[in-house]
């Protein structure tokens, strides 16, 4: 409970940034491009990171 009725703020989320920008496309399309370069940019991290582990860790790539 709240006592003095403040709103919290919303949850910073990239998939709801983009679903609120998705309105304002036209006016503001930064709302939409810097949350999906952040998305495209973590996946990229994420899939190169599992390269690595792959590489380090898979048996049958060692020759």
């Amino acid at each position: 409970p709240n006592p003095m009725k403040l709103k919290l703020p919303p949850t910073p989320e990239w998939g709801a940034m983009l679903s609120t920008g998705r309105d304002f496309l036209r006016k503001a399309p930064h709302l939409t491009t810097f949350p999906g370069l952040a998305i495209m940019a973590a996946v990229y991290a994420m899939n190169l990171m599992g390269d690595g582990l792959r590489d380090a860790l898979d048996p049958k790539l060692k020759n």
